[in-house]
């Protein structure tokens, strides 16, 4: 956020070189901090989920190569041209004045070695001593601090007697004001907003990136879970108050969010200590910070920076999970390079949203097929042979073999010696990927509709209606039965070539039933709807005279069924003369309400176990107490204890958990006015080749459909 307000600044001295820099910068504070505050408060904090991880981690990359190479300039010693232009000229122009390079490097380097060889060494004691990890974590910590005192130290001894500029042997700090000296109202003005207006997207965006990104991260370590909308709330009130003591936009830190961490901070009340300090430092130090060089503080910067790149091993995990955004990762690294921090933010953010406007708009479905597969347990297959665990199979059938369905052509990296087989001649199963609304509605359907007139034939081969008439305003042919018409054939379909006979798809089955799996899609809209209607549109006149039938299974959402309710599926369609109700065999999923499989039984059955045991052992101490006393005492004893204990005995018998299961009741999980909606693909499938078996039982007399 440092570098972001840094090239706002110079952008405005350069077109305003009368309002001062701290004015901007405070500016800039206020109108973002106003923003993310309302975005906050209208609880839109969801909008930061639109930034991915290879979005963020390039921009964390980017700009730690930028910052690095500016710094380098300072830790060398070297002057003659600005460290603020794109990081690929800043390097050359650090290698065209190498040789200025004065003492600074001496200091320089020297601190970034130590600096390094301090982290090596605690971490290698760390790893030698565990039972004093923290204590070395601690120091590690604390070598910038060590550091800078000592390089400030030396630095002392050298310049005390060159305090004038000119004199001094290598460039130090210098005056530093003491106190809040730009403690004031903020000036906003449409002035100084014009200056930075191009540049407030980029501004929030690294903001909101920088503080989410540090609250998640350390949420998932320390097991809490975050309000996006409430981080964006104290990100807004934080730069809408500080400017008024002359602060710049603010955001999280992840170097000082893992010291905290790492020492054992909780709560917030630990950014009251960290101010308390800054203001004794700002107020009692400043004359120390007069003698600090400036190649240590740029050590320090790099050093700290340096481990916001991502490592080649990170990048390589990004590559296995998901190669085109290690592409996105590198563009963004790229674009900030050779152009700016701001237009590699927006690289990033723009193609990841390109990419994933593009997986819903090209979402592909899939066709399902059945295959039978069997459960192992050890080493052996239940259900086969001798290796048959018959209590297993009787507590739970389909524990030993049941139906699965895997895509035809194994797209989900399924084994692909295994071939699963056409669920039923005429009857296709197609699985929803990415949702179903009006983007990829279109791209579904037509992939539904090529398959299915690649792998089906015409009812009607000369079903082909002529124009202005309707596909179902067909004669009869009296010779076979045959349903003929004089037609024109579509415009787009060529049929055979002249002087050849059209290709034979006898072979083929025709269009019976289309089961769609919705467990993907969580809402529909007006147009996706519509393009369902229009395709069933489509595949009934595919169908002629015959109709098709539509189940639909695994809907999750009740908007979502409602929708298709709406628009009339979930119930079949008339075909001819007969009767719905006496054509359709109608097969409902039901669930067992208060049997012996449910919850409320199980409960009761272990209460029932627990009273009985200690039934049995008051009997057995009542026994026992009683062996000294008179037989006839004994015996009324014993008629009372038995009376009692055949007493919960009965109840125990009348209870739902030992009862046989003929009083279960059941109740259906679709409304029965909508047979076509189901629970799984299992049911769709049964009511679909049940409903296709069942209809030469009321096809028309004397109409040959040659259906397959």
């Amino acid at each position: 956020m440092s570098t972001v307000t840094g090239n706002v600044v110079d952008k405005a001295h350069d077109l305003r070189p009368d309002i001062p820099g701290h004015v901007v910068a405070s500016a800039l504070a206020v109108i973002a901090g106003a923003i993310i505050c309302f975005l906050g408060l209208i609880r839109a904090g969801r909008i930061v989920d639109f930034i991915s991880l290879a979005a963020i981690s390039a921009f964390m990359t980017g700009s730690a190569i930028n910052i690095s190479v500016g710094q380098v300039p300072a830790l060398m010693g070297i002057t003659g041209f600005s460290n603020r232009e794109s990081t690929y000229k800043v390097v050359i122009n650090i290698l065209k004045h190498l040789g200025r390079t004065k003492r600074d490097a001496a200091m320089g380097l020297t601190a970034l070695a130590f600096l390094y060889l301090i982290r090596f060494f605690c971490g290698f004691a760390a790893r030698r001593m565990p039972h004093r990890s923290k204590m070395f974590f601690f120091l590690s910590t604390l070598r910038t601090a060590f550091i800078i005192l000592l390089y400030t130290l030396i630095s002392w001894l050298v310049n005390r007697h060159h305090r004038k500029k000119k004199q001094r042997l290598f460039a130090i700090l210098g005056d530093v004001p003491r106190g809040f000296k730009n403690a004031a109202a903020p000036t906003v003005t449409k002035t100084v907003i014009k200056l930075f207006a191009d540049e407030l997207p980029a501004s929030i965006i690294v903001l909101l990136i920088e503080h989410i990104a540090i609250a998640k991260s350390f949420g998932r370590v320390n097991n809490y879970t975050i309000d996006p909308s409430q981080e964006m709330v104290a990100i807004g009130v934080t730069n809408l108050l500080g400017p008024f003591l002359g602060a710049y936009p603010a955001t999280g830190s992840f170097s000082r969010t893992a010291i905290k961490s790492k020492a054992g901070v909780r709560t917030p009340f630990a950014g009251v200590i960290t101010a308390i300090v800054v203001l004794l430092a700002i107020y009692a130090l400043p004359a120390v910070f007069f003698y600090i060089p400036n190649s240590v503080l740029s050590a320090v910067i790099i050093h700290a920076v340096g481990d916001l790149i991502t490592p080649p091993n990170t990048v390589y995990q990004f590559w296995r999970v998901s190669p085109l955004e290690v592409i996105i990762f590198f563009a963004g690294v790229i674009v900030t390079i050779f152009s700016s921090i701001e237009n590699g933010i927006y690289t990033t953010i723009s193609v990841s949203a390109a990419m994933l406007l593009f997986r819903v708009l090209y979402a592909r479905g899939r066709f399902m097929g059945k295959v039978k597969i069997h459960s192992v347990v050890g080493d052996h297959v239940l259900g086969e042979g001798k290796f048959s665990d018959a209590r297993l199979e009787s507590r739970d059938p389909e524990r030993s073999t049941r139906n699965i369905f895997l895509p035809l052509e194994h797209g989900d990296g399924s084994n692909p010696d295994i071939q699963p087989e056409s669920p039923y001649p005429g009857i296709f199963i197609y699985r929803f990927s990415e949702g179903y609304n009006y983007p990829n509605a279109n791209h579904y359907l037509d992939h539904l509709v090529a398959t299915i007139f690649k792998e089906t034939r015409r009812t009607n081969p000369n079903s082909f209606a002529k124009l202005g008439v309707s596909g179902s305003n067909t004669e009869t042919s009296k010779d076979d039965g045959m349903l003929t018409s004089n037609q024109d054939r579509p415009w787009n379909d060529p049929g055979p070539r002249r002087g050849r006979a059209e290709e034979d798809h006898s072979h083929r089955p025709t269009l019976k039933a289309i089961i769609l799996d919705f467990s993907s899609v969580n809402n529909v809209d007006i147009t996706s709807v519509q393009h369902l209607i229009d395709v069933r549109n489509q595949l009934d006149r595919y169908a002629a005279p015959d109709k098709v039938d539509w189940h639909l299974a695994c809907i999750n959402n009740r908007w979502t069924k409602r929708a298709l309710a709406s628009a009339g599926f979930g119930y079949p369609t008339p075909t001819g003369e007969a009767n719905v109700r006496e054509r359709w065999k109608p097969i409902f999923s039901v669930a067992e309400i208060g049997g012996q499989d449910s919850a409320a039984v199980a409960a009761e059955y272990r209460e029932n176990e627990r009273e009985l045991k200690r039934q049995r052992t008051r009997d057995s101490k009542g026994s026992l107490s009683q062996g000294g006393a008179h037989d006839g005492e004994t015996i009324g004893q014993d008629d009372t204890t038995s009376s009692d204990t055949s007493d919960f005995a009965q109840n125990i018998a009348a209870s739902k958990a030992y009862a046989s299961g003929t009083g279960t009741r059941v109740v259906v999980v679709h409304g029965l006015n909508r047979p076509l909606f189901h629970v799984d693909l299992t049911s769709a499938l049964q009511s679909a080749i049940a409903n296709v078996e069942r209809r030469p039982e009321y096809e028309p007399k004397g109409v040959g459909t040659n259906t397959v």
